[in-house]
């Protein structure tokens, strides 16, 4: 008997197949949602670099808009976007006051409210949108293993009942059903360990993108806030 993996998958029972095909679907997808991942983060950290080097030697929130506009692949973007947008309907309220009827402390402060939650949607908007098929990698870390210890145990099942069919257990007819069975343990382990490295691996870039987007959410928020208690 050829020992190659390819030939001992061609000789294992019917179930074992159906784990290996089984394995090959989530190895297939995990690979898929980590090549996308890579792809997305890359692209979103090079926008959001260039979104915040305007937006930092932007003169008027305008000119940060139509630079948040052009880098739609970045959280800190989209959350400038939200925000401003939400800023604008305030103003359009906010201009329908008089001066027998001014903005008072109070009302400010509201207005602020509305502010840091309609930033704050964005914010877990931008997250979720990272987070997205992670989820995936981590079921795979965890679920595969024992998908593969599953098709072992039932080709050494196989193996022992040929056993019993044959009887007679010299090494000759053990080892062809046991190197089948086995293989699908090593398949399960080849697919969930590059899924558990990749997903603490972009659970941490997560992290760090989370932590970014609060950081400038912080500062976009004191620049409003500030401008808008010092106006009379």
């Amino acid at each position: 008997m050829n020992f190659s993996v390819f030939s001992m998958m061609a000789h294992a029972s019917l179930l074992v197949k159906l784990v290996m095909l089984i394995l090959l679907f989530f190895s297939v997808v995990s690979w898929w949602i980590i090549i996308s991942k890579h792809l997305l983060f890359s692209r979103s950290r090079k926008a959001s670099d260039g979104f915040l080097a305007d937006f930092w030697e932007s003169k008027t929130l305008n000119n940060a808009y139509e630079s948040a506009k052009a880098s739609a692949l970045s959280p800190e973007a989209a959350v400038f976007v939200s925000g401003f947008t939400e800023l604008r309907k305030i103003s359009a309220v906010r201009s329908g006051q008089t001066a027998e009827n001014p903005e008072n402390l109070q009302m400010k402060l509201a207005v602020m409210d509305n502010l840091k939650r309609a930033v704050r949607k964005a914010q877990l908007i931008e997250t979720e949108r990272l987070e997205r098929s992670l989820a995936f990698l981590a079921t795979t870390g965890s679920a595969t293993p024992f998908i593969g210890l599953f098709g072992t145990v039932w080709g050494i099942l196989v193996s022992f009942q040929e056993i019993g069919a044959r009887g007679g257990a010299s090494l000759a007819v053990v080892a062809p059903g046991i190197s089948e069975a086995l293989v699908a343990t090593a398949a399960g382990l080849a697919v969930a360990i590059p899924a558990v490295i990749f997903y603490n691996f972009y659970s941490n870039k997560v992290a760090d993108f989370q932590a970014d987007i609060e950081n400038f959410s912080f500062d976009f928020l004191n620049l409003i806030e500030r401008d808008m208690l010092t106006r009379k």
